[in-house]
């Protein structure tokens, strides 16, 4: 990543240090709440979530059932934990006279009830959530916007694949836009990897929340599949927030429209954030865009929106909207053309448009290169030279993946024959009558 200029520096004319380097993960984070109010909970939900942890774990000292909700617990939990107790709906069994941490509490008979009671409206168990206004201001704080790269860092992002100087050219303030970016062109010339590729570029961290309340209603945000947390907060902190790597996730031609909204556990009535969502901050890419099960229009129409307004509107189970930020580097990439998926307005509304072509023959010999050297084969130029004119005389394309799955190919015959692995006539030729299909 390049310098990084904040807008008051940006407004004063003063440039950022040249030797800048990433904060700390945990820099991100708010402070812990000195309050309950501070929290934004109320005690009576503090109160229902502790009891539906002490449900589920049989028995926790004071401490345990605090850090299982990540809240302090002498300025917040202390407080609930004496009225649950007042109200008989927890006893203490057992801990240290004097260090009221150490307590072990157990529902009562009547805790129990209220324990079930909660359950069935709710069957969230966890670290409390935050409120959406916290969420929401958290996100506008750490916003993909603020970050630049230069080309010095693209090309040490992308430095292991093989790609045109204009392509790096198009590339570079397509990510500084923090927009959405159009990949196209053929098969095997590169887009997934190049897309994978920008996750790199996205350093330092940022936070965000394992869930947000919005009235009675459960959103979970934090996906150890989806995201990489960095550091555990420490008491200092709101453990409510976790400190995480900026989000890449791709999905493909598994994505529904369904996806693009909150999905309800049926037994829980806990809502799952979209993909979107769990990007926000980072890089969301849709791959083989034009062959989701819903179509290109739809998909599209559904973007709308987002794009125009940097806000995604989104539905909970009782039915209320809510609107929460889209701080996404939403990316397509496609083997079609775009004028085949979408129409002018909706190509409009994707900023870039960029086009990955298909090597030359000397970009094609350079990947070969670096794949035997990756491989551990002595390079022959003339390979190369000799493959690409197999390939033009069967009016076959060169591809940026040939010479990864062409080796392969010259891997397994020379298993295969008992020889050694080597550019050598035989298993090149094998090789390519085995992999090329003329079409």
């Amino acid at each position: 990543m390049s310098i990084t200029i904040t807008k008051d520096a940006a407004r004063a004319g003063v440039a950022a240090d040249h030797h800048w380097a990433p904060k700390p993960p945990e820099s991100a984070a708010p402070m812990a709440p000195a309050t309950l109010e501070e929290t934004g909970l109320t005690s009576a939900f503090i109160a229902d979530l502790t009891l539906k942890l002490l449900y589920q774990k049989g028995q926790s000292t004071a401490q345990e059932l605090s850090d299982a909700m990540c809240l302090p617990l002498a300025q917040v939990c202390a407080a609930v934990f004496d009225f649950l107790k007042n109200e008989h709906l927890v006893e203490v069994k057992g801990g240290s006279g004097v260090a009221a941490a150490t307590y072990v509490y157990v529902l009562a008979t009547k805790g129990t009830e209220r324990a079930r009671e909660a359950l069935a409206r709710n069957g969230y168990v966890g670290p409390a959530p935050v409120t959406l206004p916290a969420y929401i201001g958290r996100v506008r704080a750490q916003t993909l916007g603020d970050m630049q790269i230069s080309m010095e860092h693209l090309r040490k992002a992308l430095g292991h694949l093989v790609l045109p100087e204009h392509t790096l050219r198009q590339l570079g303030p397509a990510i500084n836009s923090g927009r959405s970016i159009f990949l196209f062109g053929p098969p095997g010339t590169g887009k997934s990897s190049i897309a994978s590729s920008l996750a790199t570029l996205m350093q330092g961290g940022m936070v965000l929340p394992y869930a947000i309340l919005v009235g009675q209603q459960i959103i979970r945000v934090y996906d150890v599949s989806r995201h990489r947390p960095l550091v555990a907060l420490d008491a200092r902190f709101d453990r409510r927030w976790v400190p995480v790597s900026r989000p890449f996730i791709e999905v493909g031609g598994e994505l529904t429209l369904d996806d693009l909204d909150f999905v309800v556990d049926d037994a829980t009535k806990v809502h799952e954030a979209p993909f979107q969502m769990k990007a926000s901050g980072g890089i969301l890419v849709i791959d083989d865009f034009g062959r989701q099960r819903v179509s290109p229009e739809d998909l599209l129409n559904r973007w709308i929106v987002p794009l125009d307004r940097d806000v995604d509107f989104l539905t909970l189970n009782d039915g209320r909207k809510i609107e929460v930020p889209f701080d996404v580097l939403l990316i397509f990439s496609t083997n079609r053309t775009p004028s085949s998926l979408v129409d002018e307005a909706f190509l409009r509304r994707i900023q870039y448009k960029i086009e990955v072509k298909p090597p030359t023959d000397a970009e094609f010999a350079e990947i070969m290169r670096r794949v035997c050297e990756k491989n551990g084969l002595t390079f022959y130029p003339k390979a190369a030279e000799w493959i690409a004119q197999y390939a033009r005389e069967r009016n076959i394309a060169l591809r940026s993946c040939q010479p990864r799955d062409l080796m392969g190919h010259v891997s397994a015959a020379a298993r295969f024959l008992e020889k050694k692995p080597e550019l050598s006539p035989e298993l090149v030729q094998l090789a390519c009558e085995t992999y090329f299909v003329a079409l």
